[in-house]
């Protein structure tokens, strides 16, 4: 490994962390229960995102997990508590998760899905707010919220900003289980991968990252991207220009247009 995670880290029990090859791997560590989704689980994720998107050891950042599902969403026992939580609580424990979803959405750093299986409810969601996602052609993805009479809200947000109306209302209202092709052309999913590829595939597309793009640049542009939409056209064509012209004088920007106009191949690990 490129670094030694703290003893906070090291003292997760239902997520793993890990650097090499300047990818953080962050691992869903609970396969006994389909890494189902709970509080303390949602905690462990935020302390690993947290960690990862200061690390130096780390450019692009990994989502995967362990067993034969992603992700199932809500916690089958920790579905069974909220019967007794009252409206604070409830709202408590929302926003807990609300602030996992805008930490990865938000987060400086690349964060790509590895989806080795199935991908329900939270754990869709969970998919959905990363800025990449691959998936086995077995994987199924589904926001099933409203078939035990729940609400997919937070998800909504992200999901609407990610295809558009129509498709968010197809699949939130109906709940329906996807397969990966079809995840895949609802644009959910970037590609779909054998499952004997598809970590490698995800390490490649990672250190393609790494090398051939500037971090400085995609930071931006993760940025750019989630502040533009919310913006009047006006107010959003000042915006574009104004970090436009401040990229313009970065170093990352000085060093890549040297290298340019050299004709040298430029790579950004370094």
């Amino acid at each position: 490994m490129d670094n030694m995670p703290t003893q906070e880290l090291e003292a997760l029990r239902f997520i793993r962390y890990e650097a090499a090859d300047a990818i953080g791997y962050i691992t869903l560590n609970r396969p006994e229960k389909r890494n189902a989704l709970s509080a303390d689980m949602v905690s462990e994720l935020k302390m690993a995102f947290e960690f990862a998107e200061e690390d130096t050891a780390c450019k692009v950042i990994v989502l995967r997990a362990e067993g034969a599902a992603f992700c199932a969403g809500a916690d089958l026992a920790y579905i069974q508590e909220l019967q007794s939580f009252g409206y604070t609580d409830n709202l408590a424990d929302s926003t807990h998760l609300m602030q996992l979803f805008h930490q990865i959405y938000t987060l400086k750093k690349v964060v790509i899905a590895q989806v080795q299986g199935h991908a329900l409810a939270g754990g869709c969601g969970l998919a959905t707010v990363c800025d990449f996602a691959f998936a086995v052609p077995e994987a199924r993805f589904g926001y099933t919220e409203v078939k035990i009479g729940f609400l997919p809200a937070i998800v909504s947000v992200f999901l609407l900003r990610k295809v558009g109306e129509a498709r968010t209302k197809e699949l939130l209202l109906t709940g329906d289980v996807l397969s990966a092709q079809r995840a895949q052309e609802l644009g959910l999913v970037n590609g779909v991968v054998g499952a004997a590829e598809l970590t490698s595939y995800v390490h490649d597309f990672a250190r393609r990252l790494c090398v051939e793009n500037s971090a400085q640049s995609m930071e931006a542009t993760k940025e750019m991207l989630a502040r533009i939409p919310e913006m009047p056209l006006e107010d959003s064509l000042r915006y574009a220009a104004h970090i436009n012209a401040e990229a313009r004088g970065s170093l990352d920007c000085r060093r890549g247009i040297a290298a340019f106009l050299a004709k040298e191949k430029i790579t950004w690990e370094n």
